[in-house]
């Protein structure tokens, strides 16, 4: 089997009020609305990101973005408001997490020059 690409998913309580924070947490609209309860962001990678309405799960996600500049990511979510509850240097990467509006794990994460 080759896995060729990956299509991340994350549940919350209700979408239509977590869909302002993803698109501030992605900076645009989702880029598909394939059902009324769910929203996705394409990553320029290849892969997706799919936040739905799945009240059962809502909370238990995570997912890690990796970002070019990680600084300026905190800089630019904080102008809405949304700061990280937790940030880290490593010696692979630097990082940052995120909740959203249910409690879901979002880490933001920028590779040490020469690692990635």
């Amino acid at each position: 089997m080759t896995i060729s690409n990956a299509l991340a998913s994350i549940a919350v309580e209700s979408l239509s009020e977590s869909l302002v924070w993803y698109e501030y947490l992605f900076g645009r609209k989702a880029d598909a609305r394939p059902m009324a309860d769910v929203a996705e962001w394409k990553l320029p990678g290849g892969g997706w990101v799919h936040v739905a309405t799945d009240a059962d799960r809502a909370g238990a996600s995570t997912v890690t973005l990796i970002v070019d500049d990680l600084a300026d990511e905190i800089g630019r979510l904080e102008m809405f408001g949304i700061k990280p509850v937790a940030k880290a240097i490593g010696h692979f990467f630097s990082t940052a997490k995120l909740r959203d509006p249910d409690g879901n794990l979002i880490v933001l994460s920028q590779p040490q020059p020469g690692t990635y």
